[in-house]
């Protein structure tokens, strides 16, 4: 790294100074804060994209967005040329330059980061490009510069502002471009529009509608997904969908996919005059979305249909299509691929839901609470599906699968056309183009639930009949610190503190089929409790005595 850079670095970084007392850290989800505090953050990751955009020699992405949180809060991710997040290796780096004190500090972390790592800074025009992004929050425009100045601190590097867009949408771009691909919003609506048409006219002759050919209502969290939903219907032939919440209110209060599937009630602006319809609800920044159902009461509860029940449609329609393609297959045969289809879930996904998968002949794999866990286990698999109860989740489909079936699809439609065979390698290469494969993506998500309940001829109320969700629930207990919970066996066994598990297990056995794990919280000094049980009284129950636990061993009374 040269005097002109070093000086540069040091000039840009004087101007953005550490708010004082603040440590943040590299989460699951990037670094979310209250706005106020993160505009050295932000700065300080333009600068980590732009130098793994050299690492890498591509396209990287940063999005600014704090996705379910309130409006005042924001934050900042990165997404990897994959279009996935950013690789676990470069996250204490990341940590690293975040709290660095001063702008010599932060230097020496980067120079000795680049010697490292070995990144070159000679000989590239553009030496690197960052993709931008950001959602409606009022905050996002000034930490949109705060990055750009962190990418251009570095020479020859350039940040591309894509807009206003989803997460998805950004992750989507960055994707897209690597593969060298448009990467557009137009381009991104005309994949998934015609992936979707194409899964439509797919649909089996005579199926039953079975009253799902009603309109689709949508909670758009007053955020970014339900401005851009209301755009892109109209690209969608055969799917009515009535979008609500749209930006008239405060982003994520009352409303949202992450108030729906925790409070388990129907957003705001919609009621009993909705009793029975088929809704959905995605999260601020769009990359989370559960169904329910408004019950005939005062109270607005409902019937949720969440992560763990999208995940099992998912793997129901694509179970069937590759038996489809496998029946009568010589398994030794050279045209035959026996691909693996491998089903990935966290601690979180509701008991009967793994039970269910399970009885289905599927491979279901635990992983720590976290996308990035679940994402890089699903990779492991020609066909991983992965949802988090909370209603994150996507399909991956491996390179070598993807090449066989479309060899395949290619030979069935010159010898035959038409047939099922044919029919069920044409849905799969649909759902491989309607999947966002990069990330988690509500508005993907939602069209692939749509397509498939059309395939069916399901209403939401026989889909949610696959299986009955044990009552659970949640809770956050505040605690001195948080990393003193540790755990092991995908987050299930806490290891530390010494002897809160024993206690715990005594807990458990209380109750019929009861379930109970914590973790630490990956954003705040809160630990979380989560409880299953055969009734939500004692769901409760044991959630609260676990908390009570928790705060026994590691709460503010026991420091």
């Amino acid at each position: 790294m040269n005097e002109n850079q070093q000086s540069l670095l040091l000039e840009s970084a004087a101007r953005f100074p550490p708010p004082k007392g603040v440590k943040l850290s590299y989460g699951t989800a990037g670094f979310r804060a209250d706005a106020s505090l993160l505009e050295s953050t932000v700065f300080r990751v333009g600068i980590l994209a732009a130098l793994r955009s050299l690492k890498t020699g591509s396209v990287i992405g940063l999005m600014i967005t704090a996705s379910h949180n309130k409006v005042s809060d924001n934050g900042i991710k990165v997404a990897d040329p994959s279009g996935g997040m950013l690789t676990q290796d470069w996250e204490p780096f990341s940590d690293a330059i975040a709290n660095a004190p001063d702008p010599h500090s932060l230097l020496q972390l980067i120079t000795e980061f680049v010697k490292k790592e070995e990144i070159g800074f000679e000989g590239r025009q553009p030496a690197a490009e960052v993709l931008l992004g950001r959602d409606t929050r009022p905050s996002g425009e000034a930490l949109l510069e705060a990055a750009k100045q962190g990418i251009t601190s570095i020479i020859g590097a350039i940040g591309t502002d894509m807009g206003v867009v989803t997460t998805p949408q950004l992750h989507w771009m960055v994707r897209a471009r690597n593969g060298g691909l448009e990467a557009s919003e137009s381009s991104y609506f005309h994949q998934l529009s015609t992936s979707f048409r194409c899964l439509m006219d797919l649909k089996p002759e005579g199926i039953s509608k079975n009253g799902n050919d009603a309109t689709l209502l949508v909670d758009g969290a007053d955020g970014v997904g339900g401005e851009k939903l209301e755009q892109f219907k109209k690209m969608l032939a055969g799917l009515c969908i009535e979008v609500r919440n749209r930006g008239d209110g405060i982003l994520n209060e009352g409303v949202g996919a992450d108030y729906v599937q925790k409070e388990k009630v129907a957003p705001r602006s919609f009621g009993s005059a909705d009793t029975g319809l088929r809704c959905a609800s995605l999260d601020g920044d769009a990359d989370r979305l559960v169904y329910f159902s408004v019950l005939s009461n005062e109270n607005n509860k409902i019937e949720l249909v969440d992560g763990d029940k999208i995940l099992s449609l998912f793997a129901l329609f694509i179970k069937e299509q590759l038996s489809i393609l496998n029946e009568g297959e010589d398994k030794k045969g050279n045209d035959s691929y026996q691909a693996r289809l491998g089903v990935v879930q966290t601690a979180y996904a509701n008991g009967a839901s793994t039970d269910y998968l399970k009885e289905m002949g599927l491979e279901v794999v635990l992983t720590p609470t976290g996308v990035k866990y679940l994402h890089e286990k699903a990779a492991e698999f020609d066909i991983g599906i992965y949802f988090e109860a909370n209603g994150h989740g996507t399909i991956l489909f491996s390179e070598a699968f993807l090449c066989w079936l479309e060899t395949s699809h290619k030979t069935l439609l010159s010898t035959s056309e038409g047939s099922v065979k044919q029919k069920a390698a044409s849905r799969l290469l649909a759902v491989s183009q309607l999947i966002n494969q990069a990330v988690g993506d509500a508005l993907s998500g939602l069209l692939l639930v749509e397509v498939i309940l059309k395939y069916m001829g399901w209403s939401i109320h026989r889909w949610n009949e696959l299986y009955h969700d044990l009552p659970s629930r949640q809770l956050k207990v505040k605690v001195v610190d948080r990393t003193a919970v540790v755990t092991a066996n995908a987050e299930t066994v806490t290891v530390q503190p010494i002897g809160i598990q024993e206690a715990m297990n005594a807990e458990i056995a209380k109750y019929p089929r009861g379930r109970c794990f914590i973790r630490p919280s990956g954003t705040e000094d809160v630990i979380r409790v989560y409880a299953e049980a055969t009734t939500q009284d004692a769901a409760d129950a044991l959630a609260s005595s676990v908390a009570r636990l928790v705060d026994q061993y590691l709460g503010f009374g026991s420091s």
